[in-house]
């Protein structure tokens, strides 16, 4: 579209009716809506996502009871929190595509509840009746697992704190487990905990937590969680980037001036169990999925997805390519994507109705590439302590009880490896990027003459360091990105 002319003003429900006439605004009446989700981890994601299908269903005339109040559990939530006060909590979002360009107001939140470092208003507010479903997106990392599989760690700080003082948790966790006592003592029914993490079977990590620490503080409330609550789980779907001065100045080309406009792509999916303990907002009238059975969807996405961004993002660090869109349109790289997912992802990738997963493959390439989205490699690599466990080894682990080649995932560990010595190949240096980014630095400098080092960080690899096949070629690959670098590895990879 041309560029407006009219000077952007603030983001608020007075402004709406002012803006141009080519942004899409709420057709309901937000004065007439009422709280019933609470949703912990208001970032980019949830804004673009989850709130989204409830706004287009607010437009439809439903749902005006399932508004969402914000929330979080860490200190620097706050901003974010501000920030969408000051808006009346509207959101910004602009799609974009390849020569397109589009903005849409949301308004399905409605309030933010305090950050306190008790989470005492976190407590009150899902210890409401009117509130049915407490939605997450904390990241993978979130969720207090240890091991492989991964179980619920009992024995972490947080959930050992959360465990002695009931009344003053420190983790989302905690109070969930404090509003859901509160709730049994009232007599009011158990809501639902909606993860929307990008997690193998999200609703039952979910589950594992909160029950799990309900048990430690009275196994009589875990009992009843269990019974009373339900933990569906769900596979949701959008490149969302950080928000960056290019977004800002892109929702003021549109004349508004948003503290934390959010750009996406030009694709949603969400898939989820029809599980609910008290009730729920019609997604599906607004494009989701409900099934049965989110396994193979969600299997499909995290292992093409997922598992696709760290084969592209800890490359791309390296060769100092900034966006996914660049490692794709380099045809080193876009290359050793498709090889490896063809070779070695796809065989444990299973199809759903109406999409086969090589047809998936083609079109998560094709969002891949979308040069319109500056979905950053940096922020595709981070945490990968707890990525390449949850997207990247269940392949490997599959791949060798078939007995299949694992060759091309071992370059793709040791490209990580590698990644985290800090250093690109142009000498540059990479900032950390990890939780436990020192520790990983001290095993990435260790495997430069003893490769089994890097392997031997069991809470990541498990048993996997005793698996030839995949030791073996970690260590050749290890060797041959010392000696020749990454262009070449990688020419060595796609030529055998």
């Amino acid at each position: 579209m041309d560029e407006l002319t009219q000077a952007p003003r603030p983001l608020s429900d007075a402004a709406l009716a002012d803006l141009h006439t080519a942004v899409r605004r709420p057709r309901y009446d937000r004065k007439g809506l009422t709280p019933g989700i609470v949703h912990i981890g208001v970032g980019n994601f949830h804004r673009a996502h989850q709130a989204w299908y409830l706004h287009r269903l607010m437009d439809m005339g439903a749902a005006r009871d399932w508004a969402i109040l914000g929330a979080g559990v860490r200190a620097y939530d706050a901003e974010m929190r501000e920030n969408l006060i000051r808006q009346n909590f509207l959101t910004t979002l602009i799609e974009r595509a390849p020569g397109h360009r589009a903005a849409e107001v949301t308004g399905a939140m409605i309030g933010y509840v305090p950050i306190e470092p008790d989470n005492a208003a976190l407590i009150r507010a899902m210890s409401d009746p009117a509130i049915r479903i407490v939605a997450l997106t904390v990241t993978e990392g979130g969720y207090y697992t240890a091991g492989t599989p991964p179980a619920f760690d009992a024995e972490h700080a947080d959930i050992r704190h959360d465990a002695a003082n009931p009344g003053a948790p420190r983790t989302a966790f905690g109070a969930m487990v404090a509003a859901l006592r509160a709730r049994r003592a009232a007599g009011v029914r158990a809501f639902t905990g909606l993860s929307c993490d990008n997690l193998s079977g999200n609703g039952q990590i979910l589950q594992n937590a909160v029950v799990g620490l309900a048990r430690l503080q009275d196994p009589g409330l875990a009992d009843w969680i269990a019974a009373q609550a339900s933990f569906p789980n769900s596979m949701v779907d959008c490149s969302v980037p950080a928000t960056c001065p290019e977004e800002r100045a892109l929702s003021e080309s549109f004349g508004i001036l948003d503290a934390a406009p959010v750009s996406h792509e030009n694709f949603r999916q969400w898939v989820l169990e029809d599980r609910f303990a008290a009730g729920r907002p019609d997604w599906d009238r607004v494009g989701a999925t409900f099934t049965d059975d989110v396994h193979p969807y969600e299997l499909m996405k995290i292992r093409v997805l997922n598992a696709g961004h760290q084969i592209l993002a800890n490359t791309g660090e390296l060769l100092a390519l900034e966006t996914i869109a660049d490692c794709m349109a380099d045809p080193r790289v876009a290359a050793f994507f498709r090889k490896v997912q063809r070779q070695e992802i796809l065989p444990h990738v299973p199809s759903v109705p109406g999409l086969a997963a090589a047809d998936y493959l083609d079109l998560i390439a094709q969002r891949f590439s979308n040069e319109a989205i500056r979905d950053t490699t940096r922020r595709v690599a981070f945490d990968g302590a707890s990525r390449h466990p949850g997207f990247v080894l269940p392949i490997l682990r599959d791949g060798l009880a078939a007995g299949a080649s694992v060759t091309g995932l071992a370059l793709v560990e040791a490209l990580w490896a590698r990644m985290c010595l800090g250093q690109r190949e142009t000498g540059a240096p990479i900032a950390p990027n990890d939780p436990i980014w020192p520790a990983l630095q001290r095993a990435a400098q260790a495997a430069r003459s003893r490769p089994a080092a890097w392997l031997e960080q069991t809470e990541i690899y498990g048993d996997l360091a005793t698996a030839a096949p995949f030791a073996d070629a970690f260590t050749a690959w290890t060797a041959r990105l010392t000696e020749t670098g990454v262009a070449a590895t990688l020419d060595t990879y796609l030529e055998a």
